[in-house]
């Protein structure tokens, strides 16, 4: 009987130490997968104003909506170059070399300083205006490389229309935008072609960099009905200088994105650059779980929407009329 009951102790205490041993290496390799589940990703972004902030949010609740989070499965190496071109190639260079698995660009030079580095990471587009003309691929439709992305393309014919219907009597209209950056040339030909079409007289203003928008704006004002600014990193990274030397002569200026209207433009038909972030995000969950950005086409947004600044309008004795303020979706008051 007593040998019985030692056989049962000690059948009982080897179920307990296997039992306990499988736990345990259960356990180690849960940790093991959970240390070597997140992906790495390595974002570089152009120069901090508030669009680009904003394409950066939207990137990461995309990432989110296809799966990934950094308290998860996600690490992401982000990187600011703050529009110094050189510390764009540096910093792309130190992207590829950090190990990351994919790269996203944030605005055209970001995106390109990362296609110098690397022709087989894959590299994702956040909101390049111009992805062919940038040589960042070779067909929207059949992009052909290690590039995809999202393309934002301003609506200038709808721009053309709203200054029309803003400022009636305007003649001329300055271009203000970066010598330095193709997405801007390219919106600039764009407006220009469309402005003229109208009727409407174009002068165009290029500065090198953010220290000649004063000068500039100041001579420019002299000569011009309204300013127009495409989505350009350079005069977005000094608005206020803008804003603050045109309204001395009370020349209203039509933007592309919302941030700039809230900061003193009287107007614009805008793209949501959070929502093209959310694209870039969804699009790099895309690749990230096995699609080829060779044959992934380029996501076209085109589709914009008004938003216009009362406040503004009153300051410069502009009367919006009850046509555009019932067309905007946002009024600014």
């Amino acid at each position: 009987m007593m040998k019985n009951k030692n056989l049962l102790a000690t059948i009982i205490a080897l179920t307990v130490m296997v039992v306990a041993a499988l736990f345990l290496t259960q356990k180690e390799q849960n940790n093991s997968t959970n240390s070597t589940e997140k992906v790495k990703i390595g974002v570089l972004q152009f120069v901090t104003h508030d669009s680009l902030d904003e394409i950066y949010k939207g990137i990461k609740a995309g990432l989110e909506e296809g799966g990934y989070t950094t308290t998860e499965n996600l690490s992401i190496d982000f990187m600011n170059a703050e529009g110094d071109q050189s510390q764009v190639q540096t910093m792309s260079k130190k992207l590829v070399d950090n190990g990351n698995e994919l790269l996203i660009g944030i605005a055209t030079p970001a995106a390109q300083g990362l296609a110098n580095a690397t022709t087989e990471l894959p590299i994702i587009m956040g909101a390049v205006t111009d992805p062919v003309g940038a040589n960042l691929v070779t067909d929207l439709k059949n992009p052909g490389g290690n590039i995809t992305g999202v393309s934002d393309q301003t609506p200038v014919a709808d721009t053309v229309s709203l200054i029309k219907e803003i400022t009636p009597d305007a003649k001329t209209i300055g271009v203000l935008y970066s010598s330095n950056e193709d997405n801007s040339k390219i919106q600039v030909a764009e407006f220009k072609a469309a402005a003229e079409e109208a009727g409407y007289t174009v002068l165009e203003y290029a500065v090198a960099s953010s220290n000649e928008l004063a000068s500039t704006v100041e001579v420019a004002s002299s000569k011009v009905d309204a300013f127009f600014t495409p989505v350009d990193n350079t005069v977005a990274s000094a608005f206020s200088t803008v804003v603050s030397v045109a309204n001395k002569s009370k020349t209203p200026i039509f933007t592309s994105v919302e941030d700039m209207v809230e900061g003193g433009g009287i107007a614009s038909v805008t793209l949501s650059q959070y929502d093209l972030g959310v694209a870039t995000g969804k699009m790099t969950a895309k690749i990230l779980d096995g699609a080829n950005p060779a044959d992934t086409p380029v996501q076209i947004f085109n589709e914009g929407t008004v938003v216009v600044n009362q406040k503004v309008a009153k300051e410069l004795g502009i009367t919006l009329s009850d046509d555009v303020i019932n067309q905007a979706s946002k009024v600014i008051e």
